[in-house]
């Protein structure tokens, strides 16, 4: 694991680009912006660049001409190549890329090596934190590359996460990261179900999240969601559709590996059933509504 202390505002740093301004990249903008880096800005709707230019980012139709180091952060690796696709002409040897994109690691190995011929650094840097998380300075960064890549990067790592851990070459970080969203978001629906069945029997939302927050059965989950989930506040902090397709991935990774992953499998259930009900684009909290619903109607029927 490597500890960055807070980045120091770079004196005359040249432009970082930001390619992709959802949640996580609008929250990694603002962090880049924090820190004085200039930023170049992209998103395929520009009008979510609005808010990072009145913070001093600048727009660009490919920030990838004007700069030499980029951070991307897309929806998938399919949409990352596509992208860069669209901006090949700025792409040149001796740019590096930071890659926070939730991806398939098949997909983004074969994007390092596709990058690798032209003279590109390509960096892993998918994230473990929420956009708030992010925003706030706590987020983790599970970085997979070069080492000597990754060590020129300390400067953008510092900036966007104070904890990162070098998961090894290209295609690590992705399988890490999706480790890591199997691992919470299952932690997530347990906690859900469990104030279901809280509610059930009649015990108080809060008073049951705080007696949990204090045993044995206590997660990070519960800081985070606990009190969303109770107060039924679904204000997006992750989309319960993004965590849909990161578990679409680990289940896909799993099957290449011969793997069945029971509690996986009903977790995508879960999340599709939460679509179905219009909470896609809720934050990911909103899968105790989808679990609600699923236990009612199971008992009615």
């Amino acid at each position: 694991m490597t500890e960055h202390p807070p980045a120091a505002t770079p004196t005359n740093a040249a432009p970082v680009a930001v390619i992709g301004l959802g949640l996580l990249g609008s929250a990694l903008c603002e962090r880049l912006i924090g820190a004085g880096f200039p930023v170049r800005v992209w998103n395929r709707s520009r009008e979510k660049a609005a808010p990072l230019e009145a913070l001093g980012a600048r727009w660009s139709d490919n920030p990838l001409s004007e700069c030499d180091r980029a951070v991307i952060c897309l929806y998938t690796s399919g949409v990352v190549g596509e992208v860069l696709t669209e901006m090949d002409e700025g792409v040149r040897s001796g740019q590096t890329y930071l890659d926070c994109t939730t991806g398939n690691p098949d997909e983004t190995t074969a994007l390092a090596e596709r990058l690798a011929d032209r003279g590109v650094d390509y960096i892993e840097c998918p994230i473990a934190a929420s956009s708030d998380q992010t925003r706030r300075g706590q987020a983790v960064a599970f970085v997979g590359g070069a080492d000597e890549a990754v060590a020129r990067c300390g400067d953008l790592l510092a900036a966007i996460a104070p904890k990162s851990f070098h998961c090894g070459p290209s295609g690590s970080a992705a399988k890490m990261k999706l480790v890591n969203n199997l691992v919470l978001g299952l932690n997530r629906v347990a906690l859900a179900e469990g104030l279901v069945f809280a509610k059930a029997l009649g015990l108080d939302g809060r008073r049951t999240l705080d007696t949990l927050s204090k045993g044995n059965a206590h997660s990070g989950v519960m800081d985070t969601k606990g009190l969303k989930m109770v107060d039924g506040d679904f204000a997006l902090q992750a989309k319960l559709t993004q965590h849909a397709k990161d578990v679409g991935i680990i289940l896909e990774q799993a099957a290449e590996q011969g793997l069945r992953l029971p509690f996986s499998q009903l977790h995508l259930e879960t999340l599709r059933h939460g679509e179905a009900m219009g909470l896609g684009e809720a934050d990911n909290s909103a899968v105790i509504s989808a679990i609600e619903d699923a236990a009612r109607a199971a008992a009615t029927a």
